[in-house]
C-alpha cells in the first residue's frame, strides 16, 4: 500500500545517497505540498498524536512530518524538499539548540525563518511544564513505570535536580521511552495547554 510512510521512507533513502525519483512521483501520486522536517521519532509521534487529537489528517491535507535522525541533516532535505528539489513547503520544529541548524538549512532552501517553530529546551520540556511534574508522574504511573522512576530519582545524579529535570531526564534513559512519551503525553494535554511551538505549528499547517 502506497501512503505517507512509503513516501518518508523513499525520502530518507534519497537523502541518503538514493535516487530522487521514487521520492517525486510519490509526492505527486499522494499529493504531498508541504513537509514538516522534525529531528526524531519522539517529534513524529508527538505531531501525529495531536493531529489525531484535533481530529486532522495531516496525510489527506498533503502535509508529511518528516524525522531526519537529527538537526544535522536538515539542510540536506530543505535542499532536496524546498525550492530547488520537490518544490515543497517546509516548515520545521526543533530544540532551542538545535536551530542555528534549521537557520542555516532553511536558508539555504529560501526558507524564512520564521516557518520554524522552537521549543524551549525540547519538546520532552515543553510538554512537562504543560502538563506538570505531578500529572506527568501519575501518566509514568499508568505506563507501569513507577518502578523504574523511583529507582531513577535515588541516583546520586539526580539528588536536588528540580522534578521537571528529572522527569526530562527519565524519558532519555531508555530506548524507545521519548517516543512513547511523545504520544501518551500529548494525549493527556487539555486542549488550552498545548505548548506554543506544537500551537503554532499546526496553526500553519
Amino acid at each position: 500500500m502506497v501512503d505517507m510512510r512509503t513516501f518518508r521512507d523513499e525520502v530518507a533513502g534519497w537523502a541518503g545517497g538514493g535516487s530522487s525519483g521514487p521520492a517525486a512521483e510519490l509526492a505527486g501520486l499522494l499529493g504531498v505540498h508541504t513537509a514538516v522536517l522534525v529531528e526524531g521519532l519522539s517529534d513524529l509521534a508527538a505531531v501525529e498524536a495531536l493531529a489525531a487529537v484535533r481530529g486532522r489528517d495531516l496525510a489527506a491535507e498533503g502535509v508529511c512530518v518528516l524525522p531526519m535522525g537529527g538537526a544535522m541533516s536538515v539542510g540536506r532535505h530543505a535542499t532536496l524538499l524546498g525550492p530547488a528539489g520537490l518544490g515543497l513547503r517546509l516548515v520545521g520544529l526543533c530544540d532551542e539548540r538545535e536551530k542555528p541548524f534549521f537557520d542555516r538549512g532553511l536558508d539555504r532552501a529560501r526558507t524564512p525563518r520564521s516557518a520554524v517553530h522552537v521549543c524551549t529546551a525540547d519538546l520532552e520540556d515543553e510538554l512537562i511544564r504543560a502538563l506538570g511534574p505531578a500529572r506527568v508522574e501519575e501518566i509514568v504511573e499508568a505506563e507501569d513505570e513507577l518502578r523504574a522512576w523511583r529507582t531513577f530519582v535515588r541516583q546520586p545524579a539526580q539528588h536536588g535536580r528540580p522534578r521537571h529535570q528529572q522527569l526530562r531526564r527519565f524519558l532519555g534513559t531508555k530506548k524507545g521511552r521519548k517516543i512513547r512519551y511523545g504520544r501518551v503525553l500529548v494525549e493527556a494535554l487539555a486542549p488550552g495547554r498545548v505548548p506554543a511551538p506544537l500551537d503554532d505549528l499546526f496553526a500553519a499547517l
